[in-house]
């Protein structure tokens, strides 16, 4: 359990630069500030994914709470406006705690009371409830604020045109554009008609971020509750028949059984671990028939490449090697001119192929479920086949001038084109294009094709075995003339014709870090400390060394001096994951394990710093490191969870 004091949740900068997610395994999700008042688009209490796991649309924004105590009311929650948050709920907010869910404790008029947030794994459902622990009689009145739109844009007009039927225990909104019917199902003792428009909502991130961040919500009605039941509001677009306060709390049990079910799987022991098992399920999510990773909270769908890196954090090392074969599985009916996906719009359009190693790590995914599962049958008879497709086209030439070289190695990228993970691009101008033959992508070529191999060995004929291990033999041959530096002492970063790129980024540590590692031990080591010393943070690496002209140490501004900055000095979480591995192959245990510890602790202090329970996609890359980016982000729980399974004492 995760909890916040009385000092963090009654401040106002604290308790609004904390954020929190519940998530519901179909790619919607419930998300707001721990104090109460919005600052990102994103945010709502029901944000629902109409065309699972997109089409993700904040249908109910707010729920406004007053508590009445007498005479007297007091505003709980919180709403920033230009030039003011008001009302200041947070005043009386003396305890926010993940249980396993968002659970909240007010204090006010000498009444104590509990705000429980659920989402029902499966639907597009979010349960509220409010309980009297102690005090006075006291009541709730309640004010839903919709929104009813998709959740990267903002309401900026009041042509929201939304009809309302309101029975007892239930207020239906049926809008008469695309989006589905909200349903509030509750056990309130009145209701009355308002119809008001909210004004000028300020989200102060989107601020930061050099969007528009300023919107109007629709307040349509008002809820009455007696408090001396639990009062409670379920917003659903899949469930529409009244319900009991009985089903309500069964919503929340089986919740809590289920999350109880994915850490008892894992078999970690409390604390970090525990905390980062439970973040790992809120990236799961389904596709069609099968399963997928949602990249990054609140913005991203799924990715192929971070849906490979991340899968064996995810799924395996938490001990769920069943999603690990739906994803590997779902992920084999989308290969295309041999290549993954690199995106899944969230508009639902058709997938995007461009890049050039989310194909790779499909194959060190497939490795390590291998490895840890044992399930030749699956791999051999539904995965061999499609992973001899992708190497042959790889050799022959796919899309984006992709394409193994004379020399053994892969080659890839165009003009204008960004493929791989360093893929920011501002207009038309790609921050840091790569073009010829980026490092990680060659630890990635050789290491899939040792991989190749020694599937092939399972499989025969011994002639195809041998052609995967001659190839890997020329590619490690040539990687180590081409691309080891001696002027600084470890490799460059991209290798294209005559020239090499000698900036010293982390793409390096691939190299290292990968099962079937490319280099001696002489110089495997030598790439290790030039990381550690130049690029090493507490929560992660930097994408470039300070001492590099282009360094960018803060990662802020308007999108156009935030992409520019993104590769160019910024810290990313997830690279501690392979940082850690390339440490423990260059050091003893001893040492990995005080690396661990120290890695442990830092995540620890920023599960509580921002978006609580999670782990942030990036940091800036000069101290204090504060995080930025995506608030909850896949990959970086995931290579967190993997790699202090392994090493952590």
């Amino acid at each position: 359990m995760i909890t916040l004091n009385t000092e963090i949740c009654s401040e106002e900068a604290a308790s609004l630069s904390r954020e929190w997610i519940e998530t519901n395994g179909i790619g919607g999700y419930a998300s707001g500030t721990v104090g109460g008042a919005a600052s990102r688009r994103y945010h709502g209490v029901l944000v629902a994914a109409t065309d699972p796991p997109v089409g993700r649309a904040v249908l109910l924004s707010k729920l406004e709470e007053t508590l009445i105590v007498g005479d007297e009311r007091f505003e709980l929650s919180a709403d920033r406006f230009p030039g003011v948050v008001r009302p200041s709920g947070f005043r009386h907010l003396v305890e926010f705690k993940l249980d396993p869910y968002p659970v909240w404790i007010f204090s006010a008029g000498g009444v104590k009371l509990e705000k429980r947030v659920v989402m029902v794994n499966g639907e597009n459902t979010t349960a509220t409830k409010w309980t009297r622990l102690d005090g006075p009689e006291a009541s709730l009145a309640v004010r839903p604020l919709l929104a009813y739109r998709d959740h990267h844009h903002l309401r900026v007009s009041h042509d929201l045109d939304v009809r309302f039927d309101e029975a007892a225990g239930r207020v239906s909104f049926e809008p008469t554009h695309v989006y589905p019917r909200l349903d509030l199902l509750h056990n309130a003792v009145s209701a009355q008609a308002t119809g008001y428009w909210y004004r000028d909502f300020e989200y102060s991130i989107e601020q930061e971020r050099g969007f528009d961040y300023r919107e109007d919500l629709y307040q349509p009605l008002e809820l009455g509750f007696g408090l001396d039941v639990p009062a409670f509001v379920v917003a659903s677009t899949d469930r529409s028949e009244i319900i009991s306060a009985v089903e309500v709390d069964a919503m929340f049990r089986s919740e809590t059984r289920r999350r109880a079910e994915v850490v008892a799987a894992a078999r970690v022991t409390p604390g970090v671990m525990t905390d980062l098992t439970l973040a790992a399920d809120q990236f799961i999510v389904s596709r069609g028939g099968g399963k997928t990773v949602i990249a990054g909270y609140h913005w991203f769908s799924d990715w192929g490449r971070d849906t490979m890196i991340a899968l064996p954090g995810l799924t395996l090392a938490a001990n769920r090697p069943e999603i690990a074969k739906s994803i590997l599985a779902e992920f084999a009916q989308h290969i295309s001119m041999g290549m993954l996906p690199n995106r899944f719009p969230d508009a639902g359009e058709a997938p995007e192929y461009n890049t050039v190693d989310a194909t790779l790590w499909y194959f060190e995914a497939i490795r390590q479920y291998l490895d840890r599962t044992g399930d030749e049958a699956f791999v051999m008879s539904e995965l061999f086949d499609r992973l001899v497709e992708i190497i042959d086209w790889h050799v022959r030439g796919t899309r984006y001038s992709i394409k193994v070289d004379t020399d053994g190695l892969l080659s890839a990228g165009e003009e204008g084109v960004q493929l791989t993970w360093m893929d920011a691009k501002v207009g038309d101008r790609v921050i840091t294009p790569r073009i010829g033959k980026p490092v990680e992508i060659q630890a990635l070529w050789f290491n899939a094709l040792c991989v190749m191999s020694d599937l092939a060995v399972r499989a025969g004929p011994d002639a195809l075995a041998e052609r995967y291990s001659r190839m890997a033999s020329i590619a490690r041959e040539n990687f180590n003339g081409q691309f080891w530096d001696q002027e600084t002492g470890c490799l460059v970063d991209v290798v294209n014709g005559d020239t090499a790129d000698r900036s010293i980024r982390p793409n390096q540590i691939f190299a290292v870090s990968l099962h079937h590692c490319m280099l001696a031990d002489e110089h495997a080591r030598k790439v290790v400390d030039k990381v550690e010393s130049e690029l090493l943070t507490d929560l992660g690496l930097r994408s470039l060394a300070p001492a590099d002209p282009a360094y960018v140490p803060h990662y802020t501004g308007g999108p156009e001096e935030r992409d520019s900055a993104y590769h160019q000095g910024t810290v990313w979480a997830w690279l501690m994951g392979p940082f850690v591995d390339a440490y423990a192959r260059t050091h003893t245990a001893d040492e990995t394990r005080t690396l661990a510890a120290r890695v442990e602790s830092a995540v620890e202090q920023h599960l509580r710093d921002a978006m609580v329970g999670q782990v942030s996609e990036i940091f800036d890359a000069d101290a204090p490191f504060a995080p930025k980016g995506c608030a909850a982000q896949a990959w970086s729980v995931a290579e967190l969870l993997r790699v202090l399974s392994v090493y952590s004492s």
